[in-house]
């Protein structure tokens, strides 16, 4: 489509300005200027523009991106510069989208009549700076969509003012309520849309004289044209070419001033071809230039039609944050909006409403719905101290939050913009498909040629007939269809995934998850929640749980190692006081040793208690006064005596666990066992993936042996590797993708990130406000959650396989009906309804099936 083929910004639509500014930054020495073109929506639109651009000195790189409707270009600032560039877009036929342009609605209730709009709309017309005005007497509105570099909206009210009527409440036009429908919509009344409905009724008129339906005879001649007759249907085939080939031909002159082969030229040459042929064959060919006139400007406004409704799933996640946000200052709450808010404000949010920035709680307690960026179906329980994201909605409580991230660099911002540059990043189906389309058109362009010129020979048809065949396989010509295919399947499959918590950096990242036969896991943090809790108090000789804890307590209270952080949070939780501690001393590799309320203590290991001599092989569990946990109950099979060194202590090694004995120089007071809980939802997301068909998961992890197997064990991983140094997790993923297709790594983002980076494809966990979790894994999971996972691969499957589907029948469809023109078999209505819009709207509906691929914890605001 060409800049003719969208509204315009009187046309009622989305104008231009709707789209965000042009963006400029530095790589790599070289600048990029990111512009949004919302009129080129089709390869041929890119083509144009690429080709366009490119004529500038200076230009490095050119990237469109249809589906987005966004022109990436890197360039040298010393050749050339971002107005050269938007210039040549403009020269391509296309509007780079106006950062200077707001929309606002006006109430005037007293506008109530034809009359009061008139003089409303003269008053508005003395205003520079405005683009397009709409009265709607009816609702007492006025809709202006202005330059806000040139004028302002006290000018526009003053103007409405000075014609008699008043002002009483000024809005933006998407506080109406207006969704994408009503944009879609709008693109059936707008002025190409309104120029093919008129063309359409020529083309009927036509054919109802043509036919003689009603007036037999009233067909009659009206004049000539070089000596060939002009009769009253060929009169109105005429009209209807003028009204509904306008822009067809105002896109044909772009693309040949561009050089480039494309729809909008072959559609003008096949129009004007017909026209030509009528006049040099004596034999009128005015209903074939009328009927592709008419039925491709359909197609155009279905393709624009579908695309919306791709590039809509992309602004779902634009709107996820509100615009503006309450902000405490000056000892009062200001409403501002987000692009004033500053790093350190803070904000203030109430039940019910979205959290517009990145931030810390610094007051309040709430549950906070999560899954717009994480997917998380369950809200999230944030008090003091706890970051919040942009774009989650606090559900029941009062917060205020303290800015830690501006606007342009909060999580959402980063995920949007992601997910935008993740067109970027081409699958090797989208790669075939460009070398392929290259080739096509000049293909199929000569064979129209050939059978143009061989029909008559070959066939027996006339020359008349010949030409038709040659303009339909023109119109069969442009790969629109297939070439459209891939692209807007990645677009669709990524934002769905990213509404479901999981951000895919690229194209080429979701075909690869696709293809993946081996998923490995690291342990820690990954299959395993990565921090460290008390599972078993096993009190002995007569000690209580209790009086165990409160030992261990002030023993490890003063250690700074994860178990005895671990042990001190459980006797918190547990309401286990301290007790008086005294000449607390490390033992290196064993364990501690203080005194608690004057009494030598120690904990640590069994070999520590071994040294103290110890019996650890007879040592009596509690009955009566305290806990005997299930595991006691199990190994005290004999007057209620343990032997911990050939069977409690192995025990609870063998489930993963780490044992840590509390006693005095004198006894054993009890056994507290310290383990990395597995995750509750890993077992179910491995199995979840071998149904999908992953042919064999994995564990890679630093971890000793036994406890590698006891985790391996409960989550039922295929096989497992222990005690691997960094450098060995990569060989072991490079094994590994020798012998399999494909092979997915998922860790925890930053100490995996050389694994993850060999592997096929790597998968960060719970990369919510990690910048370096979103900046190195190729797929992020944004909260930790693994049953995101086998959403992911199932995902990323149905995505291959509806981009094999639209590539496919694409080209089989263009194919047959080639194959079938010069049998006579395919009219040209059927090559521009089948071929070209049937085939661009079939493919695009078929993309969006994606969205519909949900986690199976999702929640309905995911």
């Amino acid at each position: 489509m060409t800049e003719s083929d969208s509204c315009s910004n009187d046309d009622g639509c989305g104008s231009a300005s709707d789209g965000p500014p042009p963006t400029t930054h530095s790589h790599d020495g070289a600048h990029v200027a990111q512009l949004s073109v919302p009129e080129m929506d089709c390869p041929s639109c890119a083509g144009k523009v690429e080709s366009s651009v490119r004529e500038l000195s200076g230009i490095k790189a050119v990237d469109p991106q249809v589906a987005t409707g966004r022109l990436t270009v890197e360039y040298d600032e010393a050749e050339t510069d971002v107005d050269a560039i938007a210039a040549r877009v403009d020269a391509a036929g296309y509007t780079v989208a106006d950062d200077g342009g707001e929309t606002l609605r006006f109430s005037v209730p007293e506008m109530d009549c034809a009359s009061c709009a008139g003089k409303v709309e003269s008053a508005l017309g003395g205003v520079d700076g405005i683009r397009s005005a709409e009265t709607r007497p009816t609702t007492g509105t006025v809709v202006v969509t202005y330059d806000r570099n040139a004028t302002a909206e006290q000018d526009i009210a003053s103007a409405i003012e000075s014609a008699g009527y008043e002002v009483t409440e000024t809005t933006g036009e998407d506080d109406t309520g207006a969704g994408q429908s009503d944009e879609n919509d709008s693109i059936w009344t707008s002025s190409r849309a309104l120029k093919t409905w008129i063309s359409g009724v020529f083309v009927a008129l036509g054919l109802v004289f043509f036919l003689e339906l009603l007036l037999p005879g009233a067909n009659a001649q009206v004049g000539s044209v070089l000596g060939t007759p002009l009769y009253v249907d060929d009169v109105l085939f005429l009209i209807a070419v003028a009204t509904g080939g306008q822009e067809i031909l105002r896109g044909g002159y772009y693309s040949l001033k561009n050089r480039n082969l494309d729809i909008d030229l072959l559609m003008s040459i096949a129009i004007l071809g017909a026209l030509v042929a009528s006049l040099a064959f004596g034999e009128a060919l005015y209903f074939e230039a009328a009927t592709l006139a008419f039925l491709f400007s359909i197609a155009e406004l279905l393709e624009r039609y579908s695309m919306d409704r791709a590039r809509n799933s992309l602004a779902e996640l634009m709107d996820l944050s509100p615009d503006e946000a309450t902000v405490k200052r000056d000892g009062g709450e200001q409403v501002l909006p987000v692009d004033e808010v500053q790093v350190g404000d803070v904000v203030v949010i109430r039940p019910g409403e979205k959290i517009p920035m990145d931030g810390e709680v610094l007051d309040g307690t709430s549950a906070v719905n999560q899954a717009p960026i994480t997917g998380e179906s369950v809200p999230v329980d944030k008090t003091e101290g706890d970051e919040v994201y942009a774009g989650t909605i606090n559900e029941e409580g009062y917060l205020e939050v303290q800015v830690t991230a501006a606007a342009s660099d909060n999580t959402l911002s980063r995920i949007v913009q992601m997910v935008e540059d993740a067109q970027s990043n081409k699958t090797e189906r989208e790669q075939f498909v460009e070398r392929f389309s290259a080739y096509y058109t000049p293909v199929v362009v000569a064979f129209a040629v050939l059978v143009t010129l061989s029909s008559p020979a070959v066939f027996g048809v006339a020359w008349s007939t010949a030409v038709v065949h040659g303009l339909t396989l023109l119109v069969l010509a442009c790969p629109c269809a297939f070439v459209i295919s891939t692209p807007v399947s990645v677009v669709s499959g990524i934002t769905s995934a990213a509404k479901n918590g999981v951000l895919i950096k690229g194209g080429n990242h979701l075909e690869a998850m696709g293809a993946v036969d081996v998923v490995a896991f690291d342990k820690t943090g990954t299959l395993t929640k990565g921090e460290l809790t008390v599972t078993d108090v096993i009190p002995l000789n007569g000690n209580t749980e209790q009086e165990v804890l409160q030992c261990a307590r002030g023993l490890e209270q003063r250690s700074e190692h994860p178990i005895g952080e671990a042990i001190v949070a459980r006797a918190g939780t547990a309401g286990v006081e301290s007790a008086e501690i005294d000449d607390f001393e490390s033992i290196t590799g064993k364990g501690v040793r203080a005194d608690l309320d004057g009494t030598p203590h120690y904990a640590g290991k069994p070999g520590l208690f071994e040294d103290l001599g110890f019996d650890l092989s007879h040592v009596h569990a509690t009955t009566d006064g305290g806990v005997v946990t299930k595991t006691a109950q199990q190994l005290c099979e004999r007057n209620n005596c343990l032997d911990l060194l050939e069977d409690a202590v192995p025990e609870l090694q063998a489930e993963g666990k780490t044992v840590v004995i509390v006693g005095t120089e004198d006894e054993i007071e009890g056994i507290v066992a310290v383990a990395d809980e597995v995750r509750p939802e890993a077992k179910a997301a491995i199995s979840r993936l071998r149904s999908l068909g992953v042919e064999r998961t994995v564990m890679l992890t630093g971890d000793n042996e036994r406890t590698a197997g006891a985790i391996a064990r409960e989550v039922g991983v295929d096989d497992y590797q222990a005690e691997l140094l960094p450098d060995e997790k990569v060989a072991a993923i490079d094994d590994l993708v020798e012998e399999y297709d494909g092979v997915a790594m998922v860790g925890d983002g930053i100490n995996d990130a050389p694994a993850l980076a060999s592997a096929t494809v790597g998968v960060a966990m719970g990369a919510a406000g990690t910048d370096t979790a979103l900046e190195t894994a190729d797929i992020a999971l944004m909260s930790d959650d693994l049953s995101k996972l086998p959403y992911l691969y199932e995902l990323a499957n149905d995505a291959n396989g509806v981009i094999r589907q639209n590539i496919w029948a694409s080209l089989a469809v263009k194919a047959g009906l080639a194959l079938a023109v010069p049998f006579g078999v395919v009219p040209i209505w059927a090559a521009v309804l089948a071929g070209d819009a049937g085939m661009t709207t079939a493919v695009t509906g078929n993309a969006m099936r994606l969205s519909r691929v949900r986690s199976e914890n999702s929640s309905d605001e995911s």
